[in-house]
């Protein structure tokens, strides 16, 4: 059974939250072993603020790639059909030809840092045309006042946002931009029971 995808129930928790989200959205909820999300929340939420309070700078970049490494041998260990991939610096952007578009067509789920005000994690889903479709963990109401970003309120168990490709690429700062190249990172992941292969991906698009 699939479920509706959750928001972040404090200011930091974004990381866990996405992650999470990315599991719900790639499995059914009979499917997922409890180990996952126990270790999913044990793992993130280890950054510390300028003032040394733990947890209050959310979930760091090392964090994020200890757990696709976990979620990796995890997969492995216990027959869970979830793969993972870690990227980092220019293997992130949002093209047609990239990494992470070429794995939403597969019917993979990315989790993307962003600048939103601060640096923030959020859960691709999609791809169309220029546009990729993302499900944003902090809850908000009120419509972007900038062009290219859209919000979406029917749809909450697959997206909550619309953006642009070019929103995204920017490296200056701005809602949804990926900014400078050396900061950014996303992990891909796959349920390889349902992954398409590049051919039939192909076929799809046609």
């Amino acid at each position: 059974m699939k479920i509706p995808l959750r928001y972040q129930m404090t200011e930091y928790d974004c990381g866990p939250t996405s992650m999470l989200n990315a599991i719900s959205y790639l499995f059914e909820r009979e499917e997922i072993p409890p180990e996952v999300p126990k270790n999913i929340m044990m793992y993130c939420l280890d950054a510390y603020n300028g003032k040394g309070e733990f947890g209050k700078s959310g979930t760091s970049q090392m964090a994020m790639m200890f757990l696709s490494s976990w979620l990796n041998q995890f997969s492995k260990a216990r027959k869970f059909p979830v793969y993972c991939s870690y990227l980092s610096g220019d293997e992130v952007k949002i093209s047609t030809d990239s990494l992470i578009v070429g794995a939403l067509q597969q019917g993979g789920a990315v989790v993307l840092r962003v600048l939103y005000g601060c640096w923030h994690y959020v859960l691709l889903t999609g791809a169309r045309g220029s546009e990729v479709e993302l499900f944003d963990p902090y809850y908000r109401k009120r419509p972007f006042s900038v062009s290219g970003i859209e919000l979406i309120s029917d749809q909450q168990a697959h997206r909550n946002r619309r953006v642009a490709f070019e929103i995204m690429n920017r490296e200056e700062k701005g809602p949804y931009a990926l900014g400078p190249t050396d900061m950014r990172e996303a992990v891909i992941l796959f349920n390889n029971k349902t992954r398409r292969t590049p051919e039939k991906t192909i076929e799809y698009f046609l």
